[in-house]
């Protein structure tokens, strides 16, 4: 799997904002606490607020802030409210690719594939992620030996 840089971004802002002590923080503030171009993270944060996981508030105390508590807001939602869904295959949902003769079986693969994403994004806040608490089941997955190795 590969993660975009809007998702990246995405997720960064909402960790900022999940660790902030103001009650809204600006674009600029988001932007110069992470090194994102400013321009590109309020266009994230515009597609962040249609997903309703941001709220905006104008004026001269105005900027953004979550839309829910932190520990309510998993990864995977912010992931797919600026990139779409977490896995596909040639642009298709993975229950969609059709395959005939050896690769007849390359679907369920697919599909395990999202499965085991989606068990570490949809069950991983973000409160987990600013506080180091991560869910049992993803440091089992980072404690094992091949993890931290690239391939």
């Amino acid at each position: 799997m590969q993660i975009s840089a809007r998702a990246d971004y995405a997720v960064r802002a909402m960790l900022e904002l999940a660790a902030a002590q103001a009650p809204t923080l600006n674009a600029a503030t988001l932007a110069e606490s992470q090194g994102l171009p400013h321009k590109f993270l309020e266009a994230i944060l515009a597609d962040l607020r249609r997903a309703g996981l941001v709220r905006s508030h104008r004026g001269a105390e105005g900027g953004y802030r979550l839309a829910q508590p932190a520990s309510e807001i998993f990864v995977g939602e912010v992931i797919r409210a600026v990139d779409g869904p977490l896995a596909g295959v040639r642009g298709m949902r993975p229950e969609q690719a059709q395959y005939e003769g050896v690769a007849e079986h390359l679907q369920t693969v697919w599909i395990a594939t999202r499965a085991a994403v989606r068990s570490v994004l949809d069950q991983t806040s973000l409160s987990d992620v600013v506080t180091g608490d991560l869910p049992p089941h993803v440091r089992d997955l980072i404690a094992r030996p091949d993890a931290w190795k690239s391939r």
